[in-house]
């Protein structure tokens, strides 16, 4: 039984730390709009797409509600070199919509990790385990697990962005709609190769705050039960 316990506190602990994960990513890419024009101001993106700082934030909202499944579709007019035209180009839109699977699909597994949560703590409950001790145990021992992975695979990645930048369209994306032309499209111009690396950094950041925060918080709370049990 006590090795029933511990899976499902390790079934917790991982769980969380995916949760963690895609919650990271969805802060960096919807919570913080100030991210986005300190990018375009960096990566001089105004010049190279012709439009003005608050045209070019308001397609960004845009094209962030459309991610989120809070708009049907892309066509979003704006201003480009003074002329009013459709921003996303029909290719554009095709790749946008395989891209919206991919952060739909990432809420729905948030959204079975929080399940697989309440089901494992249910379990440990019912069966009167020592969650008190099971649990930060297994979170710690689990955080330490996958963030070591997930430090080996950011090592690999770093090593070669430009080539894995690219091995991951071949991976998630079924088709070569993502090799946009900059002559044409405007979106690779707003989203170049650098800001993907500073998103990656940024999300990187916030995620290893959570994790570490959850990693202490339960390190804290095992040495407050040990010092009760002396």
């Amino acid at each position: 039984m006590k090795m029933i316990h511990t899976l499902l506190g390790f079934v917790c602990a991982f769980a969380l730390m995916i949760t963690l994960l895609i919650t990271s990513i969805e802060a960096v890419t919807y919570w913080t709009p100030g991210f986005y024009e300190k990018e375009y101001r960096k990566y001089h993106v105004l010049e190279a797409v012709s439009m003005e700082m608050e045209d070019l934030l308001d397609v960004t909202k845009e094209m962030m509600a459309y991610l989120r499944g809070n708009r049907e579709d892309l066509h979003v007019p704006t201003i480009v070199n003074g002329q009013p035209r459709e921003f996303f180009s029909e290719r554009e839109i095709a790749h946008m919509e395989d891209v919206r699977g991919l952060f739909l699909g990432a809420i729905a597994i948030r959204r079975g990790c929080l399940l697989a949560i309440l089901a494992a703590l249910a379990l440990l409950f019912c069966s009167k385990a020592d969650w008190k001790r099971i649990l930060p145990r297994t979170i710690c021992v689990g955080t330490l697990i996958f963030f070591a992975l997930l430090a080996a695979l950011a090592g690999i990645i770093s090593s070669n962005f430009s080539k894995y930048f690219i091995v991951f369209h071949h991976i998630f994306f079924d088709n070569d709609l993502w090799m946009l032309d900059p002559r044409t499209d405007l979106l690779i111009n707003i989203v170049p190769e650098p800001f993907f690396m500073d998103t990656a950094a940024r999300i990187g950041v916030v995620y290893g705050m959570s994790v570490l925060t959850v990693f202490f918080g339960c390190l804290g709370w095992l040495w407050v039960i040990r010092k009760k049990d002396l």
